[in-house]
C-alpha cells in the first residue's frame, strides 16, 4: 500500500515559465537514467525482494523517495510550460503559435500531446521504456547497478543545472543533486552491510565461484604491445578476492586452438560456403521439433545424474 501527501518532497517553483528549458529537463524524467528509471528499478528490486527487514525496508524507502522526485520534475515541467506555446519575436512567425515555439526551442508535443504539461519521455521525444531498469534479484548485483544509475542520473543533472540562471530551477536541482550524492553512497554502504550480514564475502557477485577457472579469475589480459595498462592497481597487487594477486599478462595469446567457424551449413539455407567441412546436414522443422526433446531430455538425465 503506498500513501500520498499533498506536499512535494521540495519546491519546484521557476522565476518563469520557461518552454525552451522545459525540452531539456524532459531528460531527468524519461530518460534512460532519468528519474522515472530508478523509481521503477528501486521498486521492482524491493517488491522482489526475498530479504525481510533493514534491506527490503531500505529499498522501499528510497523507492518511495524516487516517486516523489517524479512528481517534483513533473510539477516543475507543468510550471515551466505555462503559457505555452509562446510567440517567437521573429515577425514570419507571430502568427503561427506552433512555428514559434519549433524556433523557441520548445518541444512541440509539450504543445500538441499533453496540453502544456510533462511526459514520460526522454529530451527527444523518445518514450521511457521497462527495458532501462535493472531487477535481478541478486541484492549485490542491483545495489551496484544503483550505484552507476545515481552517478549517471547525478551527472545528466549537473549539466542541465549549468544551462539555466533561473534561480527557482537551480534551488530544485541543488537538493536533486544532494541527494543523488546521497544514494550514490546509500548503495555503496548497502554493499558493506550485505558483506558485514554475510551474504557475500568480499563485495564481488561470484555465484558458481567453485567451477571458475581458478586461473582466469585474478588475471588482467592485455592485447597491446604497447599498452602502458599494467601500470595501474587493477593489473597488480592482491585481488579483491581477498585470495590471490592479480597476474599482469601483456600481449596475451589465444589460450585454444580452436577457430571462430561454424559447422558445415545445411544446403538449403544457400550459405556461402567452400566445401572445406565437407556436406552440410540437412534440416527440417521436425528435426528442430526433435532436436529440441533430445534436449530436454538430456537435460532431464543430467539433472538426475
Amino acid at each position: 500500500m503506498f500513501k500520498h501527501v499533498d506536499y512535494l518532497q521540495f519546491q519546484a517553483k521557476p522565476e518563469k515559465p520557461d518552454a525552451f528549458f522545459a525540452a531539456k529537463l524532459q531528460e531527468l524524467v524519461g530518460g534512460q537514467f532519468g528519474e522515472m528509471t530508478v523509481m521503477m528499478q528501486y521498486l521492482w528490486q524491493g517488491w522482489s525482494c526475498r530479504v525481510p527487514g533493514k534491506h527490503k525496508d531500505m529499498i522501499m524507502d528510497i523507492a518511495t523517495e524516487e516517486i516523489g522526485h517524479v512528481e517534483m520534475l513533473t510539477t516543475m515541467l507543468a510550471r515551466l510550460l505555462e503559457g505555452a506555446p509562446a510567440e517567437a519575436t521573429e515577425k514570419a512567425a507571430a502568427a503561427n503559435p506552433l512555428l514559434a515555439a519549433v524556433l523557441g526551442g520548445q518541444n512541440p508535443q509539450h504543445a500538441i500531446v499533453t496540453g502544456g504539461g510533462p511526459m514520460p519521455t526522454n529530451s527527444q521525444g523518445v518514450p521511457w521504456n521497462a527495458g532501462y531498469i535493472v531487477a535481478s534479484g541478486n541484492l549485490l548485483a542491483d545495489f551496484r547497478s544503483n550505484v552507476a544509475a545515481e552517478a549517471q542520473s547525478r551527472l545528466q543533472t549537473s549539466r542541465i543545472y549549468n544551462m539555466t540562471d533561473d534561480r527557482g530551477i537551480k534551488d530544485m536541482l541543488q537538493f536533486n543533486l544532494a541527494r543523488d550524492t546521497y544514494h550514490q553512497q546509500q548503495w555503496l554502504l548497502g554493499i558493506e552491510q550485505l558483506i558485514e550480514d554475510g551474504f557475500t564475502e568480499n563485495g564481488i557477485e561470484d555465484s558458481n565461484a567453485e567451477h571458475e577457472h581458478p586461473e582466469a579469475n585474478h588475471t588482467f589480459y592485455s592485447f597491446d604491445p604497447e599498452s602502458t595498462a599494467g601500470e595501474g592497481r587493477w593489473a597488480r597487487g592482491p585481488a579483491l578476492n581477498g585470495r590471490d594477486d592479480i597476474v599482469y599478462v601483456p600481449d596475451a595469446q589465444p589460450l585454444t586452438d580452436d577457430r571462430p567457424l561454424g559447422p558445415a551449413p545445411d544446403p538449403r539455407l544457400f550459405v556461402t560456403y567452400d566445401g572445406s567441412m565437407g556436406k552440410g546436414k540437412p534440416g527440417t522443422g521436425a528435426g528442430a521439433h526433435t532436436q529440441g526433446v533430445a534436449n530436454v531430455v538430456n537435460k532431464i538425465k543430467g539433472a538426475l545424474d
